[in-house]
This record gives C-alpha cells, structure tokens and sequence, in this order.
C-alpha cells in the first residue's frame, strides 16, 4: 500500500466505481462531487495527508490575527448501492475522492499514485472525472454536458447518453491530469464536463454541476436529489442578472445571439473583482465611486482603497471615466 495514504477501514465493496474531483472553474466537479457526497451520506473512510502535496501559501485573519491556514483535506469516501435485485444491469458501489484545493502539480505523480492505489486494492472498475466546458452560451441556458474517455470504445459507449463528444482540446490540472495518469497505469475512465458561459468562469456554476449529475445519475441509474443545486442557482443567476443590468448588457441577454466578445471580457473581469473582494468591500468601492462621480476630489480616497486591494488595475477603465466626466461638466 501507498506510503502517502492514511486509511481508517477498507470497505468491502461490490464492482466499485471511483468518481473524483477538484476545484476548478466554475467549481463545478468540486460542487458535483461534493452533492453526491452528501446527497448519498457517504461514509469517510481514507485520506491522503496534505502535508506531502500542499504548503501554505498566505495567512488566515479572523479578529486581526494573523494565523497560518489548515492545509487543504483529500478524503476517499464510500457508497454502498442498496438495489442489488436489478439483474438487468450491473450494480456497482461508489469511491468518491474530493479534495478542496489542487495540489503542487511538480508533486502531481505522487499525488495521483496514492489515489490510484487505493483504487487498485480496491479493485475499481471505473474511474469518472468532472470538470468544466467554457462556451459562448447565455448564464440562464441549460447546460449540455461533454465528455472524453480513456478509449475510443468507451467514448462509443457512452453516445447512447446524447453527450456532446469533446474530440479535442485538453481539460487543466487534476480533473483532467488524474484521468491521463490512470490511463498510463491500465485504468479505463471518463470525465463529464458541464457547460458554463465563458463570462462566468470565475463564480461558482450549480447549473452546470447539476447537468453534470443528471447524466451520471442516468449512466449509473444512480436517482439523485438535486434540489439543492437548483436553489443554488437560481440565487446564482439572480446575481449574475444584477451585474448584468449594472453593465447596461442585459437587454442582450434576452435575445437568442450569445454575448459578444468585449462584453465577454469586461464581465469576466467585473466577474473576477466581484467575486475575490469580501462583499462589504465592494460595498465600500462602489459607495466612493457614486460619491467621486459627485464630487471628484473623492477620487484620491477611491484610488487608496483600490490600491490597497491590489484591484486598480480592474476598475481602471471605470476609475478614469470619473475624470473624463468631471471634465465634461467643466469641473
């Protein structure tokens, strides 16, 4: 066994299928992964310890404290299928690895092959992966779900899902990585990828995490509650609707042509500050924007906090067109 892993019981488990995944965009094999966990009450039952693949690399603060933060978790949890009476297809058990953070990619090889032998003793059949599928569609589209697999007879097997095939293109860090190095060791799989709007890839994505499970949940015969993932995103969507509006893009969203580039680029930047500044900033921000477009001798104070934030450079655009207002009123 693996030197890296650290393993409470070895369950004892029927054709086992392993399912993993990591954080990525949109979080949605993270969000996908971390639903099944929890809609199925999978049982923890093996970890690989942080400390090998993953080092700090900042500080927490809570109450003004600098602390150094826990190492992220890498836990294999384990899902018995009660309905062994269907003789009409195969019934297979579940491994399910999720970890919060992707680890040092040099230490990557390592990293898998503690994964793959616990895989291995356990005699996994199967390995699926999640990940995402950046594409021109609109945030309120239901999602198709791609896929690529170890072999081309695997890739055939799966057309009777109506998947989207993806033929080429390459699917970054673990979600995509793991697969490759499974299918070096003799190990056969495949990885659903959700579709999310390329404008959108910096927040979480519950849709297409959604969509993703719809299609496992009909490849395994698996039923699984996904009202959760709705709620999610319809709250998700409703924000997404607010910052469209705000960019005076909306009206586009209503008709059936995707968003155009430059539009693309400029929410995927807004995306990204409104997504990596703690709410209560923001708030702070766009309350010194309002009162500079009143008053432009605010704008120093508003550059201070910017700068303190290390964002100027995304509300740059924004921040200059305060000067060339104020001139065209004369100020």
């Amino acid at each position: 066994m693996n030197d890296y892993l650290k393993i409470e019981e070895a369950p004892k488990l029927k054709k086992p299928i392993l399912i993993v995944a990591w954080p990525g965009m949109g979080e949605v094999a993270f969000k996908a992964a971390f639903q099944l966990i929890n809609g199925l009450k999978a049982k923890e039952f093996a970890q690989v310890p942080a400390q090998e693949f993953f080092y700090p690399f900042g500080c927490s603060i809570h109450d003004g404290v600098l602390d150094i933060p826990p190492l992220p978790s890498n836990k294999f949890y384990y899902w018995v299928n009660p309905n062994k009476k269907d003789k009409t297809r195969a019934i297979n058990d579940l491994v399910i690895f999720l970890s919060n953070a992707q680890p040092d990619l040099a230490r990557a090889k390592d990293y898998s092959e503690a994964i793959l032998s616990l895989a291995k003793k356990l005699k996994v059949e199967k390995i699926i992966g999640f990940a995402a599928m950046p594409v021109p569609i609109e945030h309120a589209q239901e999602p198709g779900v791609w896929y690529g697999a170890t072999s081309m007879d695997l890739a055939n097997e799966l057309k009777k899902y109506g998947l989207k095939l993806m033929a080429d293109g390459q699917i970054s860090g673990m979600n995509g990585l793991f697969l490759a190095m499974a299918k070096a060791k003799g190990l056969k799989g495949f990885c659903l990828l959700g579709e999310i709007p390329l404008y959108t890839i910096h927040i979480e994505n519950p849709r297409a995490s959604q969509a993703v499970l719809e299609q496992l949940s009909k490849i395994l015969g698996i039923p699984l509650d996904l009202a959760g993932l709705k709620e999610e995103a319809r709250t998700i969507e409703m924000e997404i609707n607010k910052l469209l509006d705000y960019f005076k893009v909306g009206a586009q969203s209503e008709t059936s042509n995707p968003i155009g580039e430059d539009e693309i680029e400029r929410i995927k930047k807004s995306l990204g500050q409104y997504t990596r500044l703690p709410a209560s900033v923001k708030e702070k921000i766009e309350k010194l924007f309002a009162e500079a477009k009143k008053d432009i001798s605010k704008a120093q104070e508003l550059k201070k906090e910017l700068d303190y934030w290390s964002v100027y450079k995304d509300y740059e655009d924004k921040f200059l067109d305060l000067f060339k207002k104020s001139k065209e009123k004369g100020n």
